[in-house]
């Protein structure tokens, strides 16, 4: 067998040194003729056939797939003046040289959404423009060859029946019947989807270009630009060689130039191009034979993907890290001038531990001739996943970038920017690519450690509550991040190290991701009994925080929000809602001095708000001032019984239940710091949350550990928190609430105050949803499951039919059973109504109960003082 190998490893170096020399013929032949036919067209630099517009509305930098697509589907939509800008031919970047797939299949949630529409518009794209695009529609396997792999197939199936994609999971006399050239040795099983394919990325994107001018928009190239100017009114003055185009708004599309595009208006974008390579082959007489095409493949174990390319095969693989290679040089030298149509060297031998994979699993590879390897720039972000939308701190300036995935994103991103942008609002919640969530904590040594994981990374497995450890800590920790990381298990958030549990002698110890109850189960049950029965702290951070104050803003505020402000020295929670009633943000509000307000915000929503607040801000032309001082204010919150206890032997503040009510904020002094306390805690027991100096906070931490030793007390982390809130019955916001819901239907009317005088952006449309009634309503429910709980977005079933999803879950430890929220429609949203929820392949019973299961802290003292009253 090793000589075999050895053989047909020869054969294919050989045909590939000769891929080598063919390739850098054909990249001299494809930049002599890119460059006479922009000197034909246009004369040297260039100087355009038609005159560049004046103004735009819209104006698009870049003129790749993504970028076409948000030309054609704004101008589509009805604006006018949408103008794009490519620095030399449409397609040039990575665009042109994409292996083209095509798929449903996506772990996210909204990202679907993005998919599915894709394929929809590619399907009917050519009857639309008149032009060709290449579309192939065999269907998609993932193969599934470990048991784990086989887990996560399942665990995606529940994510998707709630969904319109089509998928099915299919045994392995199917997959072998769908693709008959494969070794059937490994293969347990197969995702497969119906509809998945590949198109060709050159003819899809002249296509949407021709779409796009037949609805009115301007495409110029070349057209490089060359600064970007912002004017006092917020717009922007573009300039090119030929001219300057006064816009609206500009949207950076420029893939791996989109960085040097940010760097125009001081922003840093983490966006780095990564050398990916694919094989093509001649004619494979077993492939000519067969009577249709093949499904595309994509050997998960292997990391690669595999697809029918006339009567031979491509296949791409996904290397290690190890063995994997950045184009860093072009984050701190720059693209290459001329770099468009070009590409990168090949190299065998960084992909050959897949060749051999690959030849395993489909035995026709080991005699077939290569006549091309591919090796060209696509983009990546830390963690994978796109940067679309509005950026925070920029009027303005939106972006489409880091699209390692661009041909399958391309019509759904547009449709995505172009909705959000003719209306004012995101379409659906899709934060996961909000390009907010980088900010200076993404230094570039993090960038390229993460693209490198994130490649290395394509095809392992997904586990729900999955940590990835590359970069990591940044330098956003916080000030007990040292005295507490060797006794937890931490967590990242928006670039914070925050635990997620707490060890013990004994526990077994370390990240071992599971579909099922894992090592974690444990530790979470007994930090659960802790804050429930003793005193616990938690490092909170990670919170967004911002000091909001000025002339306006108790103005400015009461438009944002759909509650009422909070008086001087007192807190609540209020949403931001979009202008069509969904809940853009959950944060809580403290009003510290007269029109001086601290608001609270989940760590991976802080510049996300932040934008929200800004544009309101700048639109409304309020006097107000907002600061961010996420990263200078530390936050410990304490909770428990005994917390009240252990609070008052450090202060002289009185911490009684009378002098310190709920909801209510104090400046005290702690253990000879000064620092603001409100009394609230998300655990829903007594509790308070203390804000002080970063620099402070260890002081406070070990004082305030040291104090409580009587009581028992110790750490917890989110985990715990999380189960502890959900038995409260709390709804998380990008849960239970986000840009997919309205308040009304999530259970918010307590917070939302339709008969306040400020007309609150979204008020006019909650009354309307209000007076049309609700369809689906959240519910509470509770399971009866065995070593697996929900995690939220599974399917719940009702007489045979998908009749809803959950939003989160967890064990109850308290109650011991697993509890979920899910929505359902209003006629079974009912109390005691039996329904299923899927979890891996089974469905599980469940009953909607009435919320909470546990009483929180406050509402137990005022029962228990009702009673003693009646007594």
């Amino acid at each position: 067998m090793s000589i075999i190998l050895t053989t047909i490893n020869t054969r294919i170096r050989r045909d590939l040194l000769l891929c080598k020399r063919l390739g850098r013929i054909a990249e001299r032949n494809v930049s002599c003729t890119s460059g006479r036919r922009a000197q034909e067209s246009d004369g040297g630099e260039g100087v355009l056939r038609k005159r560049l517009k004046d103004t735009a509305e819209t104006l698009i930098i870049g003129g790749g797939c993504v970028g076409v697509s948000l030309a054609y589907h704004l101008a589509k939509l009805g604006q006018k003046d949408v103008v794009l800008l490519e620095k030399s031919e449409l397609t040039a970047g990575s665009t042109w040289h994409a292996a083209g797939l095509t798929t449903y299949y996506h772990p996210g949630i909204n990202l679907k959404k993005i998919h599915y529409y894709s394929i929809k518009l590619y399907e009917q794209l050519e009857a639309e423009t008149g032009q060709a695009v290449g579309f192939h529609q065999p269907g998609s396997i993932r193969i599934a060859s470990s048991a784990s792999r086989l887990d996560e197939m399942k665990y995606q199936m529940t994510r998707t029946h709630w969904h319109p994609t089509p998928q099915f999971l299919i045994p392995p006399e199917k997959v072998q019947e769908l693709c008959p050239l494969l070794n059937m040795d490994k293969v347990l099983a197969g995702l497969y989807t119906p509809g998945d394919g590949h198109i060709d990325p050159y003819s899809l994107t002249m296509a949407l270009a021709a779409g796009a001018r037949m609805y009115g928009a301007h495409l110029y190239n070349p057209a490089p630009v060359t600064g970007l100017l912002p004017t006092p009114d917020g717009k922007w003055d573009v300039q090119t060689p030929h001219g300057t185009i006064r816009a609206n708004r500009v949207v950076n599309t420029a893939g791996f130039w989109a960085r040097e595009v940010g760097q125009m208006i001081g922003l840093d974008h983490p966006t780095i191009p990564v050398h990916h390579q694919y094989v093509v082959t001649a004619t494979v007489p077993e492939v000519k034979a067969l009577k249709k095409e093949l499904p595309v493949i994509r050997d998960l174990e292997g990391s690669y993907y595999l697809r029918q390319e006339r009567d031979g095969l491509l296949f791409g693989p996904y290397e290690k890290q190890e063995k994997m290679v950045l184009q860093d040089s072009w984050v701190t030298d720059g693209v290459p001038p001329g770099f468009g149509k070009e590409l990168f060297e090949s190299d065998l031998d960084r992909i050959m531990d897949h060749v051999e994979m690959a030849m395993e699993m489909v035995p026709v590879l080991k005699h077939a001739d290569i006549i091309n390897i591919v090796s060209g720039p696509i983009t990546y972000t830390p963690d994978l996943l796109p940067m679309i939308g509005p950026h925070q701190g920029v009027q303005n300036y939106w972006t489409a970038i880091g699209f390692g995935y661009g041909i399958i994103h391309a019509g759904g991103v547009g449709k995505f920017l172009g909705d959000w942008i003719m209306s004012g609002e995101p379409p659906y919640d899709l934060i996961e690519c909000d390009p907010n969530r980088y900010s200076k904590w993404t230094t570039v040594p993090y960038m390229c450690a993460k693209a490198r994981e994130s490649y290395g990374f394509n095809n392992v497995v997904g586990y729900p509550k999955e940590e990835r450890f590359a970069g990591r800590p940044t330098c956003r920790v916080s000030g007990v991040y040292q005295l507490l990381k060797e006794k937890c298990s931490m967590g990242f958030h928006t670039g914070w190290e925050q635990p997620h549990y707490f060890h013990k002698p004994g526990d077994d110890v370390g990240y071992r991701p599971s579909f099922k109850r894992t090592n974690w189960f444990g530790p979470v049950g007994r930090e659960c009994r802790l804050v429930m029965e003793k005193v616990g702290v938690i490092d909170l951070s990670p919170f967004g925080k911002f000091i909001v104050k000025g002339k306006d803003s108790h103005k400015l505020l009461d438009r944002l929000f759909a509650n009422t402000m909070p008086k001087v020295g007192l807190t609540n929670i209020s949403h931001m809602l979009t202008p069509r009633g969904r809940v853009y943000a959950e944060l809580t509000i403290t009003q510290l001095a007269p029109g001086e307000f601290m608001l609270i915000t989940g760590s991976g929503s802080e510049l996300h708000d932040l934008r929200w607040m800004e544009r309101e801000r700048c639109d409304g032309r309020y006097d107000v001032d907002i600061s961010n001082v996420t990263d200078d204010i530390g936050v410990l919150g304490v909770a428990g019984p005994s917390s009240r206890r252990v609070l008052q032997k450090l202060t002289s503040e009185d911490m009684s239940d009378g002098a310190f009510r709920f909801l209510q904020c104090k400046s005290i002094e702690l253990a000879g710091i000064s620092l603001r306390a409100i009394r609230i805690s998300y655990t829903g027991e007594l509790g308070w949350e203390l804000y002080m100096d970063m620099s402070k906070m260890a002081t406070v931490y070990q004082a305030i550990m040291e104090a409580g030793q009587e009581e028992g007390i110790d750490n917890f982390g989110t985990y715990a928190m999380a189960s502890l809130r959900l038995e409260k019955g709390f709804r998380g916001w990008g849960a239970e609430m986000n840009c997919d819901t309205n308040p009304l239907e999530a259970g918010l009317d307590y917070f939302i105050k339709l008969n306040k005088p400020a007309d609150f952006i979204g008020k006019q449309a909650l009354l309307e949803i209000k007076s049309q009634g609700l369809t689906r309503k959240l519910s509470y429910l509770t399971m009866d499951t065995d070593d697996v709980d929900p995690e939220g977005n599974e399917t719940i079933w009702h007489s045979g039919k998908v009749v809803g999803n959950t939003t989160s879950g967890a064990y109850s430890y308290t109650t011991q059973q697993s509890i979920a929220f899910g929505y359902l429609p209003t006629h079974l949203a009912t109390i005691g109504q039996k329904v299923e929820v899927e979890l891996l392949g089974r469905k599980y019973p469940a009953t909607v109960v009435q919320e909470p299961l546990v009483q929180t802290e406050p509402t137990r003292t005022r029962l228990q003082r009702k009673a003693r009253g009646g007594a």
